[in-house]
């Protein structure tokens, strides 16, 4: 595409721009495109101030089911492990799903908000609702008919209805999470994190209390911890909505409810899938090396010591996933407002960020090896194997984290598309084919499954930096601006 040429790029983004032509736009003198070190501090700041609460935030909601799963191991064995088949099921078939679908949000909140379209967040963000509540319904049959399946797919009957009767009691916060998710995207593009912030701790301070009171005081066992889990994304939900209704901050972006959402709700559809899938393609892979752990000799020790791996990455995972929300709105916001300087600024700070958490991360595992399974466990042979496995956790969790960034960023730009593929390739192509081969054929066993996943991790970066190496940054710009003059053509009345 020319940059000359074509009058519809040469409509200002602000009000302030009135006189920028597209070649000037696109192509700053070269004095406006250095970077001093006060914009690259400025700009670190700026992200880290962001990222902090982010970060806080998916640890925050992510607590609430390992809560519930604490109360209910108070219960017993069978109840403990009846609510931790059904969180793992839930996860895999509900929250993934949701999570991935809502995650459109930061490309199309992010532009707008970027391109000072401020209606703009409002009107996706109510349609983003309208789609995810709509899947929520299929959904929660699946969740429904949790014991069944599991039963159908050879888990023992006892522990599978227990399962079943858990995610059944927790129906109800799926609607809640569908909704929570459009919130939180929501608040995030517009860089307004601190009220998220706010509202999932208060969550998660009334968690605990609905936990005590519905596991113990009503004596609804693990049926109470689910049932506690609905209320408090409720709660959360409630507490958003209050804020975005009421505060000063959200007054440009919301404007109540309004007739566009019902607009265009294919073109979310089309961003939103692949965006699921390109979460979902990672979620699921991780989850697939516990069960294969199943299928190995001494399968209690395997299934133990990768399932401490999976929650000690799960852990980690939730910085990166702040990291990757911060990159994805400084980037889409840039995007959205044609500053392709600032939105390279934003992604090479971000990576120094993701390289230097990284490295303290990993350094942090290796140095605890020989304590972490202590933490779950008093069998020596657990706490041996975990010590084993944490040099592998330490490598994963550092190449994680490099690609979550890149995925933020993927998302900033909208290429979900893209990426999908990538995750595809990068963990049923290579991931887990060479985990089965390291574990079943060269007899590697658990350590051989995550170095499986290590391996499609390796592939996963290598793509995203070859990706973002080759990106042309000023069509993506030009690509932000005609999508939103787009939807202000489909929106006019």
């Amino acid at each position: 595409m020319a940059r000359g040429g074509n009058s519809s790029l040469e409509t200002p983004l602000c009000p302030n721009q009135d006189t920028t032509t597209d070649h000037e736009f696109y192509a700053p003198p070269a004095e406006q495109c250095c970077c001093c070190r006060g914009d690259i501090v400025e700009e670190a700041k700026r992200q880290l101030w962001l990222a902090g609460p982010l970060i806080a935030v998916s640890l925050l909601q992510y607590s609430l089911q390992v809560i519930s799963i604490m109360f209910v191991g108070h219960l017993g064995k069978l109840p403990l492990s009846g609510a931790s088949l059904g969180s793992s099921f839930a996860s895999v078939t509900g929250f993934s799903v949701l999570l991935g679908m809502g995650s459109a949000l930061e490309t199309l909140c992010g532009q707008a908000y970027g391109a000072k379209q401020h209606h703009m967040l409002g009107v996706h963000t109510q349609r983003a609702m309208l789609v995810l509540l709509g899947l929520s319904i299929p959904l929660s049959i699946i969740w429904f008919y949790t014991g069944n399946i599991l039963i159908t797919i050879g888990q023992q009957r006892n522990i599978s209805t227990e399962a079943g009767t858990f995610n059944q009691w927790m129906i109800p916060g799926l609607f809640a999470y569908a909704i929570l998710q459009c919130l939180n995207r929501f608040l995030q593009t517009q860089n307004n994190v601190f009220p998220m912030l706010i509202t999932s701790g208060a969550t998660t301070l009334a968690h605990v209390l609905f936990c005590w009171v519905f596991v113990f005081q009503y004596k609804l066992g693990s049926k109470g911890a689910a049932l506690a889990i609905a209320m408090s994304y409720w709660v959360n939900v409630f507490l958003s909505v209050a804020y975005i209704n009421l505060a000063p901050a959200c007054a440009k972006t919301w404007k109540g409810f309004s007739k566009e959402a019902f607009h265009d709700v294919l073109s979310f559809i089309k961003l939103a899938v692949p965006s699921a899938i390109m979460i979902c393609f990672e979620y699921w892979s991780f989850e697939m090396v516990v069960l294969l752990s199943g299928l190995l000799p001494n399968p209690q020790i395997e299934t133990s010591v990768l399932s401490i791996s999976l929650n000690t990455c799960w852990m980690v995972y939730m910085i990166s996933v702040g990291l990757g929300g911060a990159i994805s709105t400084r980037v889409s916001n840039e995007l959205g407002a044609g500053n392709v300087q600032g939105a390279l600024l934003a992604l090479r700070v971000m990576i120094v960020i993701a390289i230097s958490e990284g490295t303290i991360v990993g350094l942090l595992t290796i140095l605890i090896r020989n304590v972490w399974g202590k933490v779950y466990s008093n069998e020596d042979e657990v706490i041996r194997y975990v010590a084993k496995m944490m040099p592998l956790l330490a490598l994963s969790d550092f190449l994680d984290g490099f690609q979550c960034v890149l995925s933020g960023a993927a998302r900033g730009c909208g290429w979900q598309n893209l990426c999908a593929f990538i995750n595809l390739g990068a963990y049923y192509v290579v991931a887990i084919p060479s985990a089965v081969l390291l574990s079943f054929v060269f007899h590697i066993g658990g350590m051989g499954l995550w170095m499986g996943i290590i391996c499609g991790l390796s592939v996963q970066v290598i793509a995203l930096v070859t990706v973002n190496v080759c990106t042309d940054w000023d069509k993506e710009a030009r690509k932000a601006v005609l999508v939103t003059q787009k939807i202000n053509r489909v929106m006019e009345p």
